[in-house]
């Protein structure tokens, strides 16, 4: 068996929504094991910031850009064509949440996720398909990662309607897309995180211990498990995983 499985050696990474959260954690992983990262977020010196601090750790670049609409995924394609002649790895993580009462709920809550979160990973891999196509083969495949969540997988107490949606249509629109691309040796893949602490997650950020006890595992999620999930995807070890979504939640979609 070869000893290089999880090596992204010589690889170029995009991960979208870098900036912090599960983007930042995808792509420190991503660094570690050898890849050249780029990140991209809507808030230029948070981008430039992190890229600053895991440039400690290997090659790390911002690329500031808001991706909500078709024109801000085209510009950034067009900035990552200027740079590359082709990428390895793109990570679809940017995303938007919004939560309100039923007869509430408004139409901008509805939009801006469903934008962001659904239709900008289509636009942007559409973007990016001439890229991704370009340094690809049978033998060593170019990926792109949808971080989908749970929350498309099983419900959760809070009125989340337009994210419960878009991540259920991104879990879809991974099967759909992993189907026409494998042919140009592109696999798509998504990952369903569970209780991570972030911005968008602050229960787990700011009640972390009182999360857990509604886990199997009794933890929410760390760093290196969201990581470890990322470069298995990524690297040669996730070649022949095509289409799936894999559950990082320490049990939670299981045991409800």
């Amino acid at each position: 068996m070869a000893t290089d499985l999880f090596s992204l050696e010589g690889r170029t990474a995009l991960v979208t929504g870098g900036s912090r959260g599960i983007g930042r954690m995808i792509a420190a992983g991503f660094i570690d094991q050898g890849a050249k990262v780029y990140i991209s977020s809507r808030k230029a010196a948070d981008c430039d910031a992190t890229a600053q601090e895991l440039s400690k750790r290997g090659t790390c670049i911002s690329l500031p850009q808001d991706i909500s609409t078709v024109a801000g995924c085209q510009s950034l394609a067009e900035r990552i064509g200027e740079l590359e002649p082709s990428l390895d790895i793109l990570v679809n993580n940017a995303g938007a949440a919004w939560g309100a009462d039923f007869d509430e709920f408004p139409e901008s809550g509805w939009d801006k996720v469903l934008d962001l979160n659904l239709k900008s990973p289509f636009f942007l891999t559409q973007a990016l398909h001439a890229k991704l196509a370009a340094g690809a083969s049978q033998d060593k495949p170019a990926k792109v990662i949808m971080i989908a969540s749970i929350d498309g997988i099983r419900l959760n107490p809070q009125e989340t309607y337009s994210y419960h949606a878009s991540k259920s249509g991104l879990i879809y629109l991974t099967r759909r897309m992993a189907a026409r691309l494998a042919r140009d040796w592109i696999v798509v893949s998504a990952i369903a995180p569970g209780a991570f602490a972030s911005q968008m997650n602050r229960d787990a950020r700011d009640r972390g211990d009182e999360v857990a006890k509604r886990i199997p595992m009794r933890r929410i999620g760390r760093d290196e498990d969201m990581a470890g999930a990322a470069i298995y995807l990524a690297s040669r070890a996730g070649d022949y995983v095509v289409g799936e979504t894999i559950a990082v939640d320490g049990g939670v979609a299981l045991a409800n």
